[in-house]
């Protein structure tokens, strides 16, 4: 590697958040790091996100999209230009404290055997994201997002999958981290790939993660490193939210565990809307408000046709 190679790649994807971006990138500037260089991939924000790329952030690389082209297309372009022998993959809706940066470098440095690193993400209060999950597997779907879960939320499935028992606030070996901030060796990524780009939005750091493991390698979640993150800043603006997680799971379930996976995932989800469509019609008979249950049937039945 020559001196003017960055030993970290930091691949932002961008979308309508323009206030979060600048801090964000604020941010990188002021934490300790080697050399790095930084590309935001901007998908098509109408928020001045560009301008401020622009005027403000002139040594940014930007790859700029005409629309949005979905989380998994935005981060894959990114990690295709990058040359970093580490690629740290980073929303606009962080802030990364003090020297986490070099301190989750310092831990793939010293421990060759893991791919990926994580750090413990943050409220503003400093209060801990209960982010990390295990894997999903078949039961997941019957107990999570569904009327079961109302009714037995403290089952063993629910305990397991959100790690329950662990408060998040020590280190630990970890199946699947969130993507708002995660350092993968470059060597990973050239033996596993990129982000599955049919997973547009969601489900595809879980995929990322599952085939991480699969190929052998550990990942960590570091405690000791704080990043800020604003929960949700960019997708709590995405109006197709629900049919796209949808989607995306369902997606998930047949790569990992057969198309007729697929069928109880459907039926799962048949569950979940049925449910909520039985309580709207009971809300009308008692002539409280309700939703229209049309926009939300088609939707649904274009899933369960899908």
């Amino acid at each position: 590697m020559t001196s003017t190679t960055p030993v970290i790649s930091v691949v932002i994807p961008s979308w309508n958040t323009r206030d979060y971006l600048e801090a964000c990138l604020r941010s990188l500037e002021a934490t300790p790091k080697p050399k790095t260089e930084v590309i935001v991939v901007e998908n098509g924000s109408e928020d001045g996100s560009a301008e401020l790329l622009a005027q403000s952030f002139p040594g940014v690389q930007v790859i700029q999209n005409a629309e949005n082209e979905g989380f998994a297309v935005a981060c894959n372009q990114g990690m295709r230009v990058a040359r970093g022998e580490y690629v740290l993959l980073l929303n606009t809706d962080t802030e990364i404290y003090d020297d986490g940066l070099q301190a989750m470098l310092d831990f793939l440095l010293e421990n060759p055997s893991y791919g990926l690193v994580s750090p413990r993400l943050v409220h503003q209060n400093g209060s801990t994201q209960r982010t990390v999950h295990a894997f999903p597997n078949l039961a997941t779907p019957f107990f999570f997002g569904t009327p079961i879960e109302r009714w037995f939320p403290k089952s063993k499935e629910l305990q397991r999958y959100f790690m329950r028992e662990w408060s998040q606030e020590t280190s630990a070996d970890i199946d699947q981290p969130p993507a708002a901030c995660v350092l993968i060796r470059q060597s990973v990524l050239d033996e596993i790939g990129l982000f599955d780009e049919q997973f547009w939005l969601f489900y595809n750091d879980v995929d990322l993660s599952k085939r991480i493991a699969a190929a052998g390698w550990k990942s960590r979640y570091l405690a000791e490193v704080r990043v800020l993150h604003h929960v949700g800043a960019s997708t709590k603006k995405f109006a197709g939210f629900v049919p796209e997680w949808q989607k995306n799971r369902l997606a998930y379930y047949r790569k990992h565990h057969g198309f007729g996976a697929g069928a109880w995932v459907k039926f799962c989800t048949s569950m979940t809307f049925f449910d909520w469509a039985s309580t709207q019609l009971w809300s009308r008979l008692r002539g409280k408000p309700s939703e229209d249950l049309g926009p939300m049937w088609k939707i649904y039945w274009g899933f369960v046709r899908s």
